[in-house]
């Protein structure tokens, strides 16, 4: 019951993040948490997300930006080393706390900074923030939309933006797959429902893609920048007991 649980949670959240540029680990990570404990979460919510996303980058395949690609996957590939091995080390609630007040500042960014006045992302930027990114879910299962606002401030959008974020985050999830299994931390039975969450992402991925075909750009990007907001709330809002410490 626990991979049907799994899997029918995981196909509403794969079609609302095709929608909002990210989402379904919002929904999995708290229900993986309450079924199978905090320590299953990373390399289960990782394994679910490669499968989703090798699929999902099939789907839009022709939408690729490879030149960008090439930047984020040296960075990537270092991070999700340095995060995967940490996540044996140490506890990692704090970061959370912090990427939920920078989503935040990104949101403030986008509705109060005029856009003349923003600093526009080139390629090579991707190489410095896919390695702090990647570390940050190597560490947590799943960073959100936190690279986002810099898909678009490089000039990716719609099924752009989903096709290149799907072939990164497949790249950075087979590394950390890898590494989880290499560390002793990925058991068969996690597989399984790593699995589950991968299978389905399948069938929303398909739907998500005919949706998202009627939704125009500037739709699109509110639809993201509303998940960027909610995401960072949810962040702060699961670590308020360190909030309370303070």
């Amino acid at each position: 019951m626990i991979a049907v649980y799994l899997f029918v949670a995981s196909s509403v959240g794969w079609f609302l993040s095709m929608l909002a540029g990210g989402g379904s680990p919002f929904i999995l990570i708290p229900l993986v948490s309450v079924l199978l404990g905090t320590q299953a979460v990373a390399p289960i919510i990782t394994l679910g997300m490669l499968v989703g996303n090798a699929q999902r980058g099939m789907l839009l395949w022709s939408h690729i930006d490879w030149s960008l690609t090439r930047w984020y996957l040296p960075g990537a590939a270092i991070g999700a080393l340095i995060g995967c091995y940490g996540l044996t080390h140490v506890h990692a609630e704090g970061l959370q706390l912090v990427l939920g007040i920078g989503l935040i500042v990104m949101f403030l960014n986008e509705i109060l900074r005029p856009r003349d006045m923003r600093i526009p992302v080139k390629a090579w930027h991707f190489l410095p923030y896919a390695l702090v990114n990647a570390i940050g879910s190597g560490l947590i299962g799943s960073t959100g939309p936190v690279m986002n606002p810099l898909y678009f401030g490089y000039g990716l959008e719609k099924e752009s933006m989903i096709a290149t974020k799907a072939v990164h985050k497949t790249a950075l999830h087979t590394i950390k797959i890898l590494a989880y299994a290499g560390l002793g931390t990925l058991s068969l039975k996690y597989v399984a429902y790593g699995l589950a969450i991968g299978m389905g992402a399948i069938p929303a991925n398909w739907l998500g893609k005919q949706v998202l075909a009627k939704l125009s750009a500037h739709q699109f990007r509110q639809l993201v920048y509303a998940f960027v907001a909610f995401s960072g709330l949810v962040m702060i809002w699961q670590q308020r007991s360190l909030i309370a410490l303070w």
